[in-house]
């Protein structure tokens, strides 16, 4: 791997979109800070996406750009291999069919160099429509930190950018891969981050979001009954991880739904919680059943039968 000097990685992972990942690559050329690497992380792409952005390496573009090419297998996966490719102090995901607002790397790195320390994960800032509107809720200016969870605890609402210290992130074990699944939350590793440290508020757009009909975000009923030992996984790292009563009930009906999608007969045994997922099998039961009907479509196309 190169070293760099740089202070940020802005990090892609792509799946054919060789249609969209130009407008992040474009929003870079425009960056008012170049103190930036672009890496991006091919997830089995069989568009041109390598040819993309071997084209664009032999440019003068004023950063670097690094790609990886992997076997495809999930979001998840390709931040396992970004984490595993980075050198700078820190990192932010910028999907391939989004892109930086043209001051988004001069904010985030001034934000850092004036208040980063080692108590804090990263900074946490706002996505935007293209229309410049807040994607949910902007920021809260009573506070100069906090956790992401405190902050949707709080009433904050809407996807947030994350920029976190690569150190921290890889003080943490990687996404687990299972076998024939392709979908492991996020959330996973900022949950853990959250249990030690605070994101830096940084009440700026740093991020313009396009949500795509093809993207995880909005098949999620689709993802419970594709990678059901993915979201258990996560729901029993959030049983221990959560001191919330309610949020680890809550994690037990789903980590139930997806113990039952994923025909676990061992659930109960595997659970950290197993009282509380006992009381929950009535809930993940009627879970399980709502999950199937938002799906109905999607299992006849499928031949999936949940049996």
């Amino acid at each position: 791997m190169n070293t760099t000097n740089k202070t940020l990685t802005v990090f892609t992972p792509a799946y054919n979109r060789d249609y969209s990942i130009h407008l992040c690559y474009e929003s870079l050329l425009r960056q008012t800070c170049k103190d930036f690497v672009w890496l991006v992380v091919d997830d089995g792409s069989t568009d041109n996406t390598a040819q993309l952005i071997r084209e664009w390496q032999t440019r003068d573009n004023g950063f670097e750009i690094r790609y990886v090419y992997k076997k495809n297998g999930g979001m998840h996966t390709a931040h396992n291999a970004a984490y595993e490719n980075m050198d700078t102090e820190l990192s932010v995901c910028i999907d391939s069919d989004d892109y930086m607002t043209d001051d988004a790397v001069e904010k985030i790195v001034a934000c850092w160099k004036k208040h980063g320390d080692e108590k804090y994960a990263g900074i946490i800032a706002l996505d935007i429509f293209e229309n410049g509107d807040v994607i949910g809720s902007e920021l809260e200016t009573d506070r100069f930190d906090t956790t992401l969870w405190g902050y949707y605890s709080r009433g904050g609402k809407g996807d947030k950018k994350l920029i976190y210290r690569n150190d921290v992130m890889n003080k943490y074990p990687p996404y687990p891969e299972f076998e024939g699944e392709k979908y492991v939350s996020l959330a996973y590793k900022y949950e853990k981050a959250d249990k030690e440290y605070t994101l830096i508020i940084l009440n700026e757009p740093v991020c313009v979001v396009e949500y795509q009909a093809d993207g995880s975000s909005t098949n999620m009923f689709r993802q419970y009954l594709r990678n059901p030992k993915g979201f258990a996984f996560v729901r029993k790292e959030s049983m221990q991880d959560n001191d919330d009563i309610k949020d680890v009930f809550r994690n037990c009906i789903h980590y139930v739904s997806s113990s039952i999608i994923g025909k676990n007969p061992k659930f109960i045994a595997e659970s950290p919680k197993k009282l509380m997922t006992v009381l929950a099998i009535p809930f993940g039961i009627a879970l399980t059943a709502y999950i199937k009907y938002k799906s109905k479509d999607y299992m006849k196309v499928e031949g999936f039968s949940g049996k």
